[in-house]
C-alpha cells in the first residue's frame, strides 16, 4: 500500500515565499526580478527594482554578504546566480555612482519648494520630498548603514532628519572598517549625496557624549531618535603578553588604515580570528612591500560570523601593506569556519589563499611572547572542538599540543562591540549584559520614550543589509509614533502576467552556463585596486540567464483538462502528477474543500512541486487544451501610512 501524498493549498504568500532570494533578503529586495530584467536587457528597470527597497544598494553591490545567493535554488543544482555582482552592474551603470560628482550635484540640486518632486537620474526615479517648515524633527545618531537607511525612509515620509556623525565623513564601518579595494569611497559618497538630496542634514564630527547627548537633543526640539552607533570597539583577549607592543585589535588597525595613517606591521603577521576582515588587512600589508607580486547561544553564532568578516578584511589589508608572511589562526576547523557557510565567504577564502595568506585552523592563542616590550611570537594551543553538545560556543583545548609562530605583529579579530559611553542614567536607555542597547525586537524601541536603536549597536554584528533593514524598521516605528498611529502591517501587492505559450522559452543553454565573477589578475592587485571587475553587458545578461525564474509557475485549469497526462510525461524534473483524492494527506480544511469538489464530480487533483520545477514550460507547450499556462508573479511589499 502506497503512502499518502502530502498536499497543501497555495495562497499568494506561498508564491511570494517560493522566491527564496526575495525571502532571504532582509529588506525584501526582489532580486530574482531584477536578475530576470537584466537577462532581458532591461537594465534601467532592473536598477529601479534593486534600488527601490534598498537605500544602500550601491554599497551592497560590492560588499553585501548576499544571503539571497545562499538561498538561491540554482545553488542546489550547481552554483547560485551571481546576484550581488549583477546588482553592482546595474548600480554602476544606473545608480548615483554612474554620474560624475558635478552631474550628481546638478541632479540632486533644484527647487524643492514646499511639495514633492521626482528626479530622474541614471534611469531611476527617485521620489524627493521637501519637509514642511513645521515638520517634526528626528535625530539619527550614526551615518552607517542603519542610520542612513533610517534617515532615507524618514525623509521620504516627510520628516526633518538630522544625522549626527562622529567621524569627518559618512559611512560608518562601511568606510572605516571595509578596505577601499572592496568598497571604493566614491561609491559611498555618491550614495550618501543621494540621501542628502532628500533633505537629510548630516553634521560631521558631532558625536554624542556624556556632555552632549539625548537630553540636549530633546532640548533642541528633536522629538524622536534613532541610535545607529555601530560596533566600533574591538574586543581584547586576557592572556599573557596581550599588552605587548605589536599586538593590536583588527578594528583599530583597519580604522587607522582607512583614515590614511601608516601602520607598520613588519614582515611576519599573525591574525587571530579567522574572519573576512582579517584577510583584507593581511593582503594590504603584504602588497605595499611587494608591489605587483601576488603572495600567497544564537548571539555567539552571529558574533562568530561577523568576526570572520573582520578577520579576513584585516588579513587582506596586512598583505597589501607589505607583510611577507601572513597567517590566520582560527579556533574553528576549516569546515567549521563561518566563511565556509556562505557562498561569498567561500569565494573570499579562495581569493585570500590565492594571494598567499596561510590558514591555520583548529588552533587558538595561548600566550604572546616578547622581548624588550615588543611581541616576537605567539604560542598556540590545539582546539579539538568549538561547540558543546547544545551547539553553544564552548571551545575545548588539548593542553599537550602546542606550537609557536614567530610574529612581528599580532592582530586580534575576535569580536567587537558598541561604545555606549554617551548614555546617562537620566536618558532611560537600558544596556544588555553584552553591552548592546536593549530594544523591542519588533518595533526596535528602547526603554526610553521616543528612542529607537538598531544595527550593531543593538544586535550582534551582522550584515550591512541587515543593519539597513533595521534602520528601515525603526523609520516605520518613528513615523507611526509621530503620527500617533499603530505601526502598519506589511501590504503585499501581486501582479500576475500570463506568458504566451508559443514564445515562452528559457534562455538557450541556461542550464550549462557556469557561475562567473570577473576578477583583476593577481599581478595587478596592489594598493587600492579592486579585486572584482565589472561585468560587461553581455556577461551580465549571460549570468542573469542562469536564474531559474522562481517567479514563474505552470498554472492549471481543471475545466480545460482532459486528463491526457502529456504534461506529466514531458516534465524533465518529474514535478507534476495527477493523483486520486483518496491518496492525499492534508489538513481538515483542505479535505472539506476537496470533498465539496468531489461532490461536483472531481475525483483527482493536479499536483505541482514548485521546488523541483525548472520553469522550462514544456508542460504548457505540450498541453493540447491550454489547461496549463505559464504565469509570472510580480511582488511589491510595502507599508501604508497616514
Amino acid at each position: 500500500m502506497s503512502l499518502p501524498i502530502r498536499a497543501e493549498p497555495r495562497d499568494l504568500w506561498w508564491f511570494r515565499g517560493n522566491v527564496p532570494c526575495l525571502e532571504a533578503c532582509p529588506v525584501k529586495t526582489d532580486a530574482g526580478r531584477y536578475v530576470q530584467l537584466i537577462a532581458q536587457g532591461r537594465f534601467a528597470e532592473a536598477y529601479r527594482v534593486a534600488r527601490a527597497p534598498n537605500p544602500i544598494a550601491s554599497m551592497c553591490g560590492r560588499t553585501c554578504g548576499a544571503p539571497c545567493e545562499d538561498a538561491c535554488r540554482r545553488g542546489k543544482i550547481d552554483e547560485p546566480v551571481a546576484i550581488r555582482p549583477l546588482k553592482r552592474f546595474v548600480t554602476e551603470n544606473y545608480g548615483p555612482e554612474s554620474l560624475s560628482a558635478t552631474s550628481l550635484e546638478e541632479v540632486l540640486r533644484g527647487d524643492m519648494g514646499g511639495g514633492s518632486t521626482t528626479t530622474l537620474h541614471g534611469g531611476a526615479l527617485l521620489a524627493r520630498r521637501a519637509p514642511a517648515g513645521d515638520a517634526r524633527r528626528v535625530a539619527v545618531v550614526g551615518a552607517g548603514p542603519a542610520g542612513l537607511a533610517c534617515a532615507h525612509d524618514l525623509a521620504l515620509l516627510g520628516w526633518r532628519v538630522t544625522i549626527f556623525e562622529a567621524m569627518p565623513l559618512p559611512g560608518g564601518m562601511m568606510r572605516y572598517g571595509i578596505p577601499s579595494y572592496r568598497l571604493p569611497r566614491e561609491v559611498i559618497d555618491h550614495q550618501v549625496a543621494e540621501i542628502e538630496g532628500l533633505g537629510v542634514e548630516i553634521r560631521y564630527g558631532r558625536p554624542l557624549t556624556p556632555e552632549f547627548g539625548i537630553g540636549e537633543l530633546r532640548a533642541e526640539g528633536y522629538e524622536a531618535f534613532f541610535l545607529g552607533i555601530g560596533a566600533s570597539r574591538g574586543r581584547g583577549i586576557d592572556i599573557a603578553g596581550s599588552d605587548l607592543d605589536g599586538v593590536s585589535k583588527a578594528i583599530d588597525y583597519l580604522l587607522n588604515i582607512n583614515r590614511g595613517y601608516r601602520v607598520p606591521v613588519g614582515k611576519r603577521v599573525v591574525v587571530v580570528g579567522g574572519g573576512l576582515v582579517a584577510i583584507d588587512a593581511a593582503r594590504t600589508a603584504m602588497r605595499a612591500i611587494l608591489p605587483g607580486i601576488a603572495m600567497a547561544p544564537e548571539e555567539e553564532a552571529a558574533v562568530e560570523a561577523t568576526t570572520l568578516r573582520v578577520a579576513l578584511d584585516a588579513a587582506r589589508e596586512v598583505v597589501r601593506r607589505g607583510a611577507a608572511e601572513v597567517t590566520i589562526v582560527s579556533l574553528e576547523s576549516a569546515a567549521e569556519m563561518p566563511a565556509a557557510r556562505s557562498v561569498q565567504g567561500r569565494e573570499e577564502l579562495g581569493v585570500a589563499e590565492g594571494e598567499g595568506i596561510t590558514f591555520l585552523p583548529s588552533w587558538g592563542p595561548r600566550r604572546m611572547l616578547g622581548s624588550g616590550g615588543k611581541v616576537t611570537a605567539i604560542e598556540l594551543i590545539r582546539c579539538v572542538r568549538t561547540l558543546d553538545d547544545d551547539g553553544r560556543f564552548n571551545p575545548v583545548f588539548d593542553t599537550g599540543d602546542t606550537r609557536t609562530l614567530d610574529a612581528d605583529a599580532v592582530i586580534l579579530a575576535i569580536g567587537q562591540g558598541p561604545d555606549v559611553s554617551f548614555l546617562r542614567p537620566e536618558d532611560g536607555v537600558e544596556v544588555s549584559r553584552s553591552g548592546t542597547i536593549k530594544v523591542d525586537p519588533v518595533t526596535l524601541a528602547t526603554t526610553a520614550p521616543g528612542v529607537f536603536a538598531g544595527g550593531d549597536g543593538a544586535f550582534p554584528p551582522a550584515l550591512l543589509i541587515t543593519a539597513a533593514a533595521q534602520g528601515k524598521v525603526a523609520a516605520r516605528s518613528i513615523d507611526a509614533l509621530l503620527r500617533r498611529e499603530p505601526v502598519a502591517p506589511p501590504r503585499l501587492t501581486v501582479r500576475v502576467e500570463q506568458l504566451p505559450t508559443d514564445t515562452y522559452r528559457m534562455s538557450a543553454g541556461y542550464e550549462q552556463i557556469a557561475r562567473h565573477i570577473p576578477v583583476v589578475p593577481l599581478e595587478r592587485r596592489s594598493g587600492i585596486c579592486e579585486v572584482e571587475a565589472s561585468y560587461t553587458a553581455v556577461e551580465a545578461q549571460a549570468q542573469a540567464s542562469r536564474c531559474l525564474e522562481c517567479h514563474t509557475h505552470p498554472i492549471y485549469d481543471g475545466e480545460r483538462c482532459v486528463l491526457c497526462a502529456r504534461c506529466v510525461d514531458v516534465c524533465p524534473e518529474h514535478c507534476l502528477r495527477f493523483a486520486p483524492l483518496d491518496e492525499l494527506a492534508t489538513t481538515p480544511e483542505v479535505r472539506d474543500r476537496l470533498g465539496a469538489e468531489r461532490g461536483a464530480g472531481v475525483l483527482s487533483v493536479f499536483l505541482y512541486d514548485g521546488t523541483k520545477c525548472i520553469r522550462c514550460g514544456l508542460c504548457a507547450v505540450r498541453c493540447p487544451t491550454a489547461a496549463i499556462t505559464m504565469e509570472r508573479f510580480q511582488f511589491e511589499e510595502g507599508y501604508a501610512h497616514g
